[in-house]
């Protein structure tokens, strides 16, 4: 069974998000928090496995809520729950410990499977949340070289595939579509390519594949 802490500061919101996770056999909602400071304290009376985390709080916002948690229990994967125009939030968000991200407007299959892929280890991200983030990476930098960057030695063909698919935003289901491989594979795929370039996220890896030019 999957624990999971609901944390927003709309009521509706969490109200929503309660109901699509216990119509699920394998999800348990743990508790709710409308605001970090409540979320960080039922985090530590009884621990979930995923926190669903918005960021724009009143008191404590949900950056300073996922640095908390994640510093007095490191297992805890937190996946925040974003809105279109919080773009500016979510590389804090990411450097606080977030282990993916999710738009608001996801379908309740697409949230479900985050909950379940962060709960596995894996990093869910909404396909549109990805390319804005890996956009938002590339603006202020320098154009990006006009062949595949070759620092990270020893990448395979079929990673190079997978790596291209990534920088593009495709989520794992998607580049396995593509490549006709399983969703396993692919997933080994990207935890291989994350060790090899030392990137330690998924948004991190799509924009080491964008600026090294190993996607169009």
């Amino acid at each position: 069974m999957i624990r999971v802490l609901l944390v927003d500061d709309q009521q509706l919101v969490r109200a929503g998000l309660r109901m699509l996770c216990e119509a699920a056999p394998d999800i348990e909602v743990t508790g709710e928090a409308e605001n970090g400071q409540r979320a960080v304290a039922l985090a530590g009376q009884d621990p979930p496995d995923v926190v669903l985390m918005d960021i724009r709080m009143p008191g404590l916002d949900g950056i300073g809520a996922t640095e908390r948690i994640l510093a007095a229990r490191p297992s805890t994967k937190v996946v925040v729950l974003t809105t279109f125009d919080d773009d500016d939030h979510l590389y804090p968000a990411l450097g606080a410990g977030a282990c993916g991200f999710l738009a608001k407007d996801a379908a309740p299959a697409e949230l479900l499977d985050a909950i379940r892929r962060a709960a596995s280890g894996d990093s869910p991200f909404s396909p549109g949340v990805l390319r804005r983030l890996v956009g938002r990476a590339l603006e202020n930098r320098a154009a990006a070289p006009a062949g595949p960057d070759r620092s990270a030695a020893g990448i395979t063909e079929r990673e190079a595939e997978v790596l291209s698919l990534v920088g593009a935003g495709l989520s794992n289901a998607e580049i396995a579509e593509r490549l006709y491989l399983g969703v396993t594979t692919v997933k080994t795929h990207v935890a291989n390519l994350m060790a090899k370039t030392g990137h330690g996220n998924r948004v991190q890896l799509a924009v080491f594949a964008v600026r090294g030019g190993w996607t169009d």
